[in-house]
């Protein structure tokens, strides 16, 4: 009898990644997968039209060199100190097959980034799973739990997610130097961060055992390219860089496009400060409605739905996606009466608004009366 799986045991085991709804329908409000309400750099249009077909036939630069020199000028940091990967996954890909054993223990928290467990069973690690306090704060004995587990490896996503909550740069010190492993800190949403002056980079290059993860899919509106990178000291990067990265990991375009968006920091900026004030005006009217929301640095808003109202958070979920809007919600324990909402344009957050009160006020959506 001819053999039926051929998958490692562990990967048979394996429940994927289940990524947010992608719809083609153009006329979708998505406000589900937290990406950028406004299109990329208007440089990134005009770079779009110089790309020659002739060029495609040769590979592309190995390491992406232009593009880590462009982040490493606006990081302040030496080149050496860039990888650049194929979105930020890749990079967390790098680090579970550079950095971790197989059979060894990954830390992490609960709730976090639902890749991280899926990345961490592929590498046959054994997730370490540390409950998050109430507010969505580290425990006071995190650090003992994932040194008392032996991981080799922890991931921090800072700005949290889903809760959108920072953590800042003196407590994210005390924990770098009390755990024994590799502390990654992803940094997806920091571009969203109300204090400017928030930037671990230095820091982290001057460590023994700190990366950070930065990607173009949110603050630089290029989710559809793929591009993120990461920084640290050499010892680090230069692993991952030179011996565990797939050749040519990113195509030609790609560098191309991320260089020119990620050197255009005035039109990123605006881009920013227009999120943060939506996601300030979006908060106060979700809450002037009954919600419960949770102070967030990011560009996503986490909304609880109270015990009293008519509809339940999964209610409210199906309500709008009948009338055409898309927000996220989980079935975790934790977070079943929660919705996590990305700020979307001034237009699209009126819109939710809109059949959110239409929804908790006569428990239906005004798309399907």
């Amino acid at each position: 009898m001819k053999r039926k799986g051929f998958e490692r045991q562990n990967i048979a085991q394996l429940a994927g990644y289940v990524p947010g709804e992608q719809r083609s329908d153009v006329a979708v409000i998505k406000l589900n997968t937290n990406e950028s309400p406004y299109p990329t750099s208007p440089k990134v249009q005009d770079a779009i039209a110089t790309v020659g077909i002739e060029s495609l036939r040769r590979y592309p630069q190995p390491t992406a060199d232009r593009f880590r020199s462009t982040a490493a000028s606006v990081h302040q940091v030496a080149i050496e100190n860039v990888i650049a990967t194929r979105g930020g996954d890749e990079l967390l890909r790098l680090l579970l097959t550079t950095y971790v054993d197989p059979g060894a223990c990954v830390g992490m928290t609960d709730p976090t980034y639902s890749l991280y467990p899926v990345l961490t069973a592929i590498q046959d690690a054994k997730v370490v799973s540390i409950p998050l306090e109430a507010d969505w704060s580290l425990p006071q004995n995190f650090s003992s739990q994932i040194n008392a587990n032996h991981c080799q490896l922890t991931f921090i996503v800072n700005p949290h997610a889903p809760s959108g909550r920072l953590i800042g740069q003196a407590a994210l010190q005390v924990l770098a130097s009390e755990i024994e492993g590799i502390l990654v800190i992803d940094e997806a949403y920091v571009d969203f961060v109300s204090d400017e002056d928030h930037d671990l980079t230095q820091w982290a290059i001057a460590s023994d055992n700190i990366v950070l993860l930065r990607t173009l899919s949110k603050g630089y509106g290029l989710a559809g390219l793929r591009v993120g990178y990461g920084i640290g000291p050499v010892h680090l990067i230069e692993p991952m860089l030179h011996k565990t990265r797939d050749s040519y990991n990113l195509d030609a375009i790609s560098q191309q496009l991320a260089d020119v968006a990620l050197g255009d920091q005035a039109y990123a900026k605006s881009v920013w400060a227009k999120v943060r004030a939506s996601r300030n005006d979006l908060k106060r009217a979700l809450q002037d409605l009954g919600l419960a929301v949770s102070a967030s640095e990011s560009n996503f808003l986490l909304a609880t739905v109270p015990s009293e109202c008519a509809l339940s958070a999964e209610a409210l979920y199906e309500g709008l996606k009948a009338a055409h809007i898309l927000v996220r919600y989980f079935a975790d324990d934790r977070l079943k009466d929660k919705l996590r909402i990305t700020i979307g344009t001034p237009q699209e957050n009126a819109q939710l608004l809109a059949q959110l009160t239409a929804l908790l006020r006569g428990g239906q959506s005004t798309a399907s009366r």
